[in-house]
């Protein structure tokens, strides 16, 4: 369900200093914490607007400060990533398939979350004809199964996301920040879709020791932090029925962030 009523940032990014991608990369956050925020459009301008100010700078890659994402994740028939996640399972998994679509790589990523709430990702490039189908590949395969709790056989595809990253660092280095605009999804379940709107999910990924400008800038536009996960967001809007009592209050805090309701079709 495409939505184009979107602000494009253009004033805000170009005020923003570059960041390469091979500079981020050089960043390790060793003691990491991550949070999510939720906002809208318009209140994101503001932030990019101080974030100018304090010296935040902006990945660019291949020419633009704003890349197009685009997932599929993948789970078993009867949703069980999914419902370890609703169930409060504290070990879990997300398998999925990432499109960088500027850069046209595509990987099989695999993100697992331990008892103490760290999160760790692992992936594999994989061509980009295998985007929703990766059970053909033998390496993809086999790597699937060595670093997850699933094998292929167990999988199919589940949502897709679309969505448009901002990332963004600051001058010292010691935080990474990444803003997810025109937020789209897709249930190969169902055959809905729906969009988030003009919602707003950022993640704050800071060294545990640094002061963070931007817990500051954020706090400033009165934008709180929030545990949110885009795949079951979209599970829940786009499959009637399932169990997901714990994320609709989760859904009506992002429609009271926007001021619209929400709908599949």
């Amino acid at each position: 369900m495409p939505d184009d009523n979107h602000i494009e940032f253009a004033p805000q990014l170009g005020r923003l200093g570059t960041i390469t991608l091979g500079e981020m990369e050089s960043i390790k956050l060793m003691n990491r914490i991550d949070t999510k925020y939720l906002t809208d459009e318009e209140t994101l301008v503001a932030v990019l607007d101080d974030a100018a100010e304090a010296g935040y700078m902006a990945l660019e890659a291949d020419g633009s400060k704003i890349s197009p994402y685009d997932s599929v994740y993948f789970d078993t028939e009867g949703l069980k990533m999914f419902s370890d996640h609703h169930n409060r399972r504290l070990t879990r998994q997300k398998v999925r398939t990432r499109s960088y679509v500027n850069s046209g790589l595509t990987f099989l990523e695999i993100k697992r979350k331990n008892n103490k709430g760290r999160t760790k990702k692992k992936r594999i490039e994989i061509p980009a004809s295998e985007f929703n189908d990766f059970s053909c590949d033998e390496s993809a395969c086999k790597y699937l199964a060595e670093h997850s709790a699933f094998t292929v056989e167990m999988l199919s595809p589940a949502i897709e996301t679309i969505f448009r990253r901002i990332t963004l660092v600051n001058p010292a280095k010691t935080e990474r920040l990444t803003i997810d605009t025109c937020l789209s999804f897709k249930s190969f379940r169902s055959g809905l879709e729906t969009s988030l709107m003009d919602a707003v999910i950022i993640e704050l990924k800071q060294d545990g020791r640094a002061d963070s400008p931007m817990k500051r800038i954020l706090l400033d536009h009165r934008v709180k932090p929030v545990r949110v996960s885009k795949y079951c967001i979209a599970t829940t809007l786009t499959m009637p029925g399932i169990k997901s009592g714990r994320f609709k209050p989760k859904v009506r805090m992002i429609e009271k962030t926007i001021h619209k309701k929400i709908t599949a079709q």
